[in-house]
């Protein structure tokens, strides 16, 4: 996949990742993006740091006994959210995988869409690291943070 030129990409291009480039699986999970940061707003924030905001419709097919969205759909969600952030980081699409993800769950969620907010923190020529915080669409209380990193490859 060529990556686009800087004029043409946004929030349409990301979605085309999204649609196009996941597992028929992750695509099932049928995630939307709420938000897509890749250029910094007027005046440069200096704690910036490009990324993307995704929801996760509920379902009650990603829920385990006793009504709980599964840990698994939550970490396939967050892994997701950070190629969009990774994508964002980069201005255009490059391929890449997961090296390490690390999540602290914090507290069940249930009958909620979830939002990951995905930030990178990082983004070197091979390697950049990122940060997820996955809340409950209908009260916006954490429940999982998470930590990654990723392998840019050639």
């Amino acid at each position: 996949m060529q990556q686009q030129p800087a004029a043409e990409f946004g929030i349409d291009e990301a979605r085309r990742v999204l649609g196009e480039v996941f597992a028929p699986w992750v695509r099932d999970l049928d995630l939307s993006i709420e938000g897509f940061d890749f250029t910094p707003p007027p005046g440069g924030a200096a704690d910036w740091q490009p990324g993307a905001i995704l929801r996760m419709p509920f379902s009650e097919r990603l829920c385990r006994n006793g009504g709980i969205v599964c840990g698994q759909a939550l970490m396939a969600f967050a892994d997701t959210a950070m190629v969009l952030a990774n994508l964002a980081a980069n201005k255009g699409y490059r391929p890449m995988t997961t090296v390490d993800q690390t999540t602290h769950f914090m507290r069940a969620v249930t009958a909620s869409d979830v939002l990951a907010e995905a930030r990178v923190v990082r983004l070197g020529r091979t390697m950049s690291f990122g940060r997820v915080t996955l809340s409950g669409a209908t009260d916006n209380k954490p429940v999982a943070m998470v930590s990654s990193a990723f392998a840019m490859l050639p």
